[in-house]
């Protein structure tokens, strides 16, 4: 599972993937800054469940700080997208190209209006962040279509030939980017489009590129720098004009500045809060001071940073995924005395069978059942997991 980190150059992608991840990557107010594509891993936050147990938990991967556990995950930040990217300009090739690993997009959208489509510096309000949506989804939407559209008349000529069902073509033609025959056959169906192929035209291939990309792409915006002047406002708006997304306002670069300054234990933060804790007074000058001021009282105050309820929302409320975790019923510690060592982020349907293979095959084709260990209940193969469940499988050796 990938969490893409899109949008136009200079809105402050980089800014955000080193907050989420504080990986070495270059940032700059010019366009292009990202060239290839930068991967590095972030954190979706949940409460941690051995404190159910009066106990913490001891993550192989991850880690954990007061009550919250925090799991990794796979970000990927590609090159800036203009108008126009579908067609190759810009960087657009590359971009999209890149984006087809994404499983969620997160459309980094610089909501104070201080960056034009091009990705050049302008007066903050300037520029409406509105057409940074609308250009987006149009991008997107032409990307699926030329997928769709290449070699159509073959296409369509040899599914006519061969009787072969339209859905089915789609589906094979499309995998690259999860389109699968079910959804295929459910949005023709939908659009109510021709049963014959040869028939369909230019505006109905749009259509269907564009119900299928809002499919298999699923994607919020972020709306970045927050805390400038009349950013505010342009958020309201834009959650007034596009209701069909979930919009969380975020401040990229103050997340940067607090997770810098707690990893050099000058302050006490856990990501996702709306408060701070200067630790180390005497070790900050007047400047570094004025600026965690600033970020307290304009940012933390207003709701935090936004950043980690962006990561959240994408994985837990866009994909649906959930965290599931092996344990067993007598108790939660490894061989190593690690309580509840490992979390694995599993789709939205994972039933105690799929659970039981993603541990070990033999786990699954031996598989007797699961218990779950907060109600020490036995559940057969086919129940369906919920978020947070700790999981004992019983198998035949």
């Amino acid at each position: 599972m990938i969490v893409g980190i899109v949008g136009k150059p200079s809105g402050g992608k980089s800014t955000f993937f080193k907050a989420a991840t504080l990986a070495d990557v270059e940032i700059a107010n010019y366009p292009f800054t990202t060239i290839k594509p930068n991967n590095a891993v972030g954190f979706v936050k949940v409460k941690d469940p051995a404190r159910e147990f009066d106990k913490t938990s001891n993550p192989r991967v991850g880690y954990v700080q007061e009550e919250f556990r925090f799991l990794p995950i796979n970000l990927i930040d590609v090159a800036g997208l203009v108008p126009g990217a579908h067609e190759g300009e810009g960087m657009g090739a590359q971009f999209l190209n890149d984006l087809n690993q994404a499983d969620v997009l997160v459309h980094l959208v610089d909501v104070s209006g201080s960056v034009n489509e091009k990705g050049e510096a302008c007066e903050p309000g300037s520029y409406d962040p509105a057409n940074d949506i609308f250009f987006l989804e149009e991008e997107l939407d032409y990307w699926y279509k030329a997928i769709l559209a290449k070699s159509w008349e073959k296409f369509a000529r040899v599914t006519q030939q061969e009787k072969q069902e339209i859905h089915k073509a789609i589906a094979k033609q499309m995998s690259g980017v999860s389109v699968t025959e079910e959804l295929a056959q459910e949005k023709i169906k939908q659009l109510n489009l021709p049963e014959k192929v040869g028939e369909w035209n230019e505006d109905q291939l749009l259509q269907l590129a564009r119900e299928l990309r809002i499919a298999t792409k699923p994607m919020l915006i972020a709306a970045n720098k927050i805390d400038v002047p009349g950013a505010r406002d342009n958020f309201v708006k834009l959650k007034e004009q596009f209701p069909q997304y979930t919009i969380i306002p975020c401040s990229a670069e103050s997340e940067l500045a607090l997770k810098e300054a707690a990893k050099h234990e000058l302050i006490n933060y856990i990501p996702g809060s709306t408060e701070m804790r200067i630790t180390n007074p005497e070790k900050l000058n007047e400047k570094q001071t004025a600026a965690l001021e600033f970020i307290n009282t304009t940012v933390l105050k207003e709701g935090g940073t936004g950043i980690q309820e962006v990561l959240n929302t994408a994985v837990f409320d866009l994909l649906k995924f959930k965290p599931i975790y092996p344990g067993g019923v007598s108790k939660l510690e490894d061989s190593e005395g690690r309580v509840l060592p490992d979390c694995f982020i599993m789709p939205p349907d994972t039933t105690a069978l799929d659970f039981a293979f993603k541990l070990h095959t033999d786990f699954g084709k031996n598989f007797i059942k699961a218990i779950n260990v907060k109600t020490k209940m036995p559940v057969g193969k086919d129940h369906v997991l919920e978020p947070g469940d700790i999981i004992e499988i019983a198998a035949n050796k």
